[in-house]
């Protein structure tokens, strides 16, 4: 439970920030001036309960952005919104362009691998996207991005334990309109997005965007010449809205997104022995030798429709099929040109492919409010990779500088998961009086899973059959296969998720509740796992549970000039899905992968966003963010005695700062028949680890990132020309990381960085 305490210091912290007078606003709050130049936060509406509601009133820590703040602000994609949303973590993941690592106060899911499932849900118009692969949303054609703290297992379902975000796209309307906005910067970046809504008859209308995004790389990889850190990236979406009448919606939508920027290899923190290679100086610089052809696909259909039954009533279904792919040669994890340790591919080497069906009945009473629906999804993930291994058959000691069919060893590594999930659920909100609320929801969901594994030694060759070698292989009985692991399984995993809150209006504008909610993420089976170092691998993995506890207070106050949201919350965190990988001690040797439930943790932390209207020209956005998370229980398999042991006084969770905080000063002013607006920010985060165990040389110390948007925006609203810098002072800081520190593997301590000092300027004409 949360202690006295932690509750006195974060009011404490609270009212020390309203009386500094900067602490108050909602974090999307947008400056609203009236003609008679008297200024107020503006009203947030969001749809964090699946029905339109003022953020003020809903019981739940949600950070909204309209799609004009994250505009003029210059927010390149969904990673932008890390920078001012209390802790919340959203990168690009290792070794990857457009592979999201997402993390919601201290839970979410690191590992990308088919099988694996992600921690925080990311909502598309409410279809739930089931794989991380192609999810670094460029922001364009969206009406406004929500991110929902805390399990929402209730309303969302299976994997959103640390919570969800939400892309919401614009709807057509009835108008003609368009847009056209480019874009130049440093390393040759080059934007073009374009949108335009077609009115084809009373009731029916078309809309269509396009955007290419194209930027040269941050570096070179010195053994192909190839760039990288480049961006290629060519998204489209095009809908078609039907709307006969006040009472029914109709919207088909289709969109597609490709990325052919190359490969993403990282960067070598540590010189390498054998080989007397160097540390490259520049950061973003690789000598990668495996190869920078890369391609990511992601594509889907949805149809979704409204019915207002009656004043009190209204049915919703929400039918959708997605896929995606991708292709390349591998990721090189040792950074050389000699492929010590790489993880090729020659062709796909992962896709998948869903449908879902959900049907919601949403009620708008007098004194009752809610949604009840059922929900349903087939998906399917598979793939098939090398782990490439120049010396994994020499010893330890022995110096090996190039790699050669005496020494090489190929693991290779090939699977698939079938989900199919069932869920029905219900929240409702009954006023008990005109100022006391409590709401009561709950999820019953099935996730039936089978998994196939197929993982075996090659010895003798850099490449499998079923990747090109990069050496012609030993001929026979050399090139015969030890078999690892080669198995089926089915599994089932239920949960049933409650939530209640119960909230007060204090008075008109000063809100305060209470809520409890539980997490599932449903088990499933290891991709990578070794069933002859861990034979239980066949039997997979259980879920993960969270239950969680907050208090909070949402107001505004002087007028409206000021906005104060803050929350304090515990987190009881059960069986967490850990993956660890280690050089294997016994024969056949290699890479041993394996997925702990550990016991338990608890994370305890603290947020506010506050804002203040200072006049019709000036407001301030503040945001803060605390996480308190210690594993409490976290047995491990160890290999060398064959028994299992707890570390947990070891370990740390990943990708969670500490503390977090922001400030985003708007300063508006009267220029040449237009309003221009300049956006200074800054952005904090506190030192992370990268994984579980700290490692010194790769894990991330504190940094602040520093912004500026200069806007000009004419009267009519026609014209818009900004001026974007990120990252002012060329900050380095790392998002990720490999560690595999041995002779074996090369030495490869491999640091993934994000993006250096940018700058560009954007033009945009609306009609």
């Amino acid at each position: 439970m949360i202690n006295r305490s932690m509750m006195r210091r974060a009011l404490l912290a609270g009212t020390a920030l309203c009386a500094m007078g900067g602490v108050a606003q909602a974090q999307d709050s947008q400056v609203a001036a009236t003609d008679t130049a008297v200024t107020q936060v503006e009203d947030v509406v969001v749809t964090a309960r699946r029905r339109e509601e003022s953020l003020q009133d809903v019981p739940i820590s949600v950070t909204a952005f309209s799609a004009e703040k994250l505009d003029v602000r210059g927010a390149p994609d969904i990673t932008a919104l890390q920078r001012s949303t209390p802790n919340l973590t959203l990168q690009v993941s290792r070794g990857t362009n457009s592979t999201l690592t997402a993390f919601i106060r201290g839970i979410g899911q690191q590992d990308p691998l088919w099988g694996f499932e992600p921690g925080v849900g990311l909502y598309v118009d409410d279809v739930y996207l089931a794989r991380p692969q192609g999810a670094v949303l460029d922001i364009f054609d969206i009406e406004r991005i929500e991110v929902l703290r805390g399990p929402q297992g209730t309303l969302y379902g299976r994997n959103t334990i640390g919570g969800a975000v939400k892309y919401v796209t614009k709807r057509l309307g009835d108008d003609y309109s368009g847009k056209l906005r480019a874009e130049l910067g440093n390393y040759n970046e080059r934007n073009l997005v374009g949108s335009v809504v077609l009115p084809v008859a009373d009731g029916l209308a078309i809309g269509g965007a396009l955007a290419w995004y194209n930027r040269d790389g941050y570096g070179k990889n010195f053994t192909t010449g190839a760039e990288t850190n480049n961006k290629d990236v060519l998204a489209g979406r095009i809908s078609v809205e039907l709307t006969p009448s006040d009472k029914l919606f109709v919207r088909l939508a289709l969109d597609r997104t490709e990325d052919r920027s190359n490969a993403n290899h990282g960067h070598r923190e540590v010189r390498e022995p054998n080989t007397n290679t160097a540390v490259l100086p520049g950061v973003y610089d690789t000598l990668a030798g495996i190869g920078d052809d890369n391609k990511v696909m992601t594509q889907g259909a949805s149809l979704t429709g409204e019915w207002s039954v009656s004043d009190v009533v209204t049915l919703k279904s929400i039918t959708a099929w997605r896929e995606g792919a991708s292709s390349g040669k591998g990721i090189d994890f040792d950074g050389l040109a000699q492929p010590f340790l790489d993880i090729g591919g020659n062709g796909k080497i992962y896709k998948d492919r869903q449908f879902s069906q959900e049907f919601q009945a949403q009620i708008e009473a007098d004194r009752l409010q809610g949604v009840v629906g059922v929900y349903f999804m087939d998906a399917r993930a598979s793939g098939a990779f090398d782990t490439i291994l120049g010396r994994g058959l020499a010893p330890e000691a022995v110096l090996v500088p190039t790699p050669s069919a005496a020494t090489a060893l190929t693991q290779l590594t090939t699977g698939s998961v079938d989900t199919e999930s069932y869920a029905v659920f219900g929240d409702l909100n009954y006023d008990l009086s005109d100022r006391l609320k409590v709401s009561l929801g709950a999820r019953w969901t099935r996730d039936e899973k089978a998994g196939t594994v197929f993982k075996a030694n090659y010895l003798g060759t850099l490449g499998s059959p079923l990747v090109k070698p990069y050496v012609t292989p030993l001929p026979f009985p050399f090139n015969v296969p030890q078999i690892l692991t080669n198995y089926a399984n089915r599994k089932t995993f239920e949960e049933f998720t409650p939530r209640l809150s119960v909230s007060y209006e204090l008075n008109d504008d000063v809100n305060v509740y209470a809520a409890y909610g539980r997490g599932f993420k449903s088990g499933g089976f290891d991709m990578r796992g070794d069933a002859t170092a861990t034979p239980g691998t066949k039997n997979g993995y259980d879920s993960e549970i969270v239950n969680s506890y907050e208090i909070g207070l949402k107001g505004d106050f002087l007028d409206r000039r000021l906005r104060a949201n803050a929350a304090i919350f515990n987190t009881d965190y059960k069986g967490q899905q850990v993956t660890t990988q280690v050089p294997k001690l016994t024969p056949p040797p290699g890479v041993v992968s394996f997925v702990d439930n550990v016991g338990s943790s608890r994370i305890r932390g603290a947020e506010v966003e506050a804002g203040a209207v200072f006049s019709k020209d000036i407001s301030l956005d503040l945001t803060f963010g605390y996480i308190d998370a210690k594993f409490e229980k976290f047995p491990v398999f160890d290999l060398a005695t064959g028994k299992t042991i707890d570390v947990a006084s070891t370990r740390r969770f990943q990708n969670t700062p500490k503390y977090n905080a922001s400030a985003t000063l708007n300063w508006r002013t009267d220029l040449a028949g237009g309003q221009l607006a300049i956006l200074p920010a800054l952005s904090y985060r506190s030192s992370v680890h990268l994984f579980e165990t700290p490692i010194p040389s790769i894990d991330q110390k504190g940094f602040t990132l520093a912004d500026l948007s200069v806007v000009w925006t004419s009267a009519d609203a026609g014209w818009r020309i900004g001026a974007h810098g990120r990252n002012l002072t060329n900050e380095r800081y790392r998002t990720g990381g490999y560690n595999f520190p041995s002779n074996q593997f090369a030495q490869s301590v491999i640091g993934f960085y994000g993006p250096p000092r940018t700058f560009k300027v954007a033009i945009e004409r609306r009609f």
